[in-house]
This record gives C-alpha cells, structure tokens and sequence, in this order.
C-alpha cells in the first residue's frame, strides 16, 4: 500500500489538481496534508474545500495559523475575506502532528518543526543538531510511545529533500504542490510500504514532481485581483522567493 503526503498548497488549485489527478491514476487512495492550505495564491477557500474531501488528514501550517488573527496586511485581509469565518475556524482546529506505522517504521509529520509550526529548519543550512532536534518530542507533541521517531515528514520549507541521519533515521521533505521553491514543478512525497503496520516489511520513499499549467494559475490568479501578484508569478515561473516581500514564506 502506498500513501502520498502532500503540503504547502498555498491556494494553487491548477497545481493541486493535477497532483491530485496524479494520485487518483496511481491508485492511491490515503493522502495526507501537511499544511499551508492557504495564503499567496488566489484560491485559499478551495484548497480548504478540496483539501477536506480527499485527506485522511490534515496538520496545521504556519499561513493556516496565523490567518486566523487580525493582520495589518492588506493581502492578508484579502485571503482573509475569501476564506470566510467558517473555514478560518476550520483552521483553528488542524492538529500539530501524526504519528503512525509504516512497514514497521514508526513515523511522524508535522508542517515545520518539533518546536513550532514557525520554526523553520532548513537541513541544507541548519546544524546537524538542529536537525537531529527535529526528531525530539516537545510540548505540541503527544508520541505513539515514547521512542523517537524514524522518519520525519515535514513541509514548510518548500523544497524537497531526503536526508538520512545516521543509519536508522531519515529525514524527509515533501516539497510543495502550489508554491515550489526548489523547481517550478509541483512535487509531493509518496511512501511505499504497508500503512499502519508495526510488522518489518519493505519501505520506500519516492519524491515526484510534476508539472502543471502554471500559466492557467497565473491567469486566475491576475483575473482574481490577487494581491502581491507579481512576486507570485515569479515564484511559480522561476522557483524565486524575494526575501524582502511583506509576505510570510
């Protein structure tokens, strides 16, 4: 049995489709989301719906957190307003993380970190301690047992990776459906093995990226009014983050 883990959607439905078309050709019933339904792109109300329907679950991100609150921001407020109070409290009530078996791997997903779903760890630049943290139980987390995990899943960063730590520990980025940082095409992980099950069996982790219509979604995107379009429309052309935007990543 396999399971996709999807994340950062971030309210690009031309890309979750065909992600999603993807899965469904596959064969892959079990999807599970890691967060960042909403924010920067144009259609944060129908990730949330869309999100719903097909997940088993779904985790709290950064931009699901704190969307909720009174923002400053003009673009916030935006997103805001199309999510409406019924999907905002939605949000409010996404878990921190999942635990489960796979093949006998004991596994946990989370959007960002052990410590918070706004602390980012970027493994191509953070220390391996740093790294290592990521594997730690903390305040947000209430473990299976209480040994530490085989793998992580993680978003947030938007950029995919597989990082072994050690011989036993794997680390593992599932990249981003809506707002790729790393490539221009949508990308997902797939795990391969048996879901659920502490028995030792055969397990694999495959990254996809795959690509979608970009052009379509930024043709909504402009047609919508979408606030801070420009920087949007580089991200999805070029894989480029200005750091310097008011926006959060």
């Amino acid at each position: 049995m396999s399971i996709a883990l999807i994340s950062d959607i971030h309210g690009n439905m031309t890309a979750l489709e065909a992600v999603l078309e993807h899965i469904k050709d596959r064969g892959i019933e079990t999807i599970l989301c890691l967060g960042d339904l909403v924010g920067k792109g144009p259609n944060s109300a129908a990730a949330v719906d869309r999100i719903q329907e097909v997940c088993e679950v779904v985790l709290l991100g950064n931009w699901d957190d704190f969307i909720q609150n009174e923002h400053p921001d003009e673009g916030i407020k935006w997103h805001q307003n199309q999510l409406g109070k019924e999907r905002l409290s939605y949000l409010g009530t996404l878990p921190f993380h999942y635990d489960f078996y796979m093949s006998g791997k004991y596994i946990r997903l989370y959007h960002a970190s052990a410590k918070s779903v706004h602390h980012r760890v970027v493994p191509m630049i953070h220390s391996d301690d740093e790294k290592r943290a990521m594997f730690d139980h903390s305040e947000w987390i209430t473990p299976l047992e209480e040994k530490t995990p085989d793998v992580i899943g993680f978003g947030d960063i938007h950029a995919a990776l597989i990082e072994p730590m050690g011989t036993e520990k794997t680390l593992l980025n599932v990249g981003s459906v809506g707002n790729p940082l790393d490539t221009t095409l949508a990308t997902f992980a797939i795990l391969h093995g048996e879901y659920q099950s502490k028995e030792v069996a055969p397990f694999s982790i495959e990254i996809v990226r795959l690509p979608y219509d970009v052009e379509k979604e930024l043709k909504g995107a402009a047609e919508m009014g979408l606030p801070y379009f420009d920087q949007y429309a580089m991200e999805l052309r070029e894989a480029y983050y200005r750091g310097a935007s008011k926006r959060e990543k």
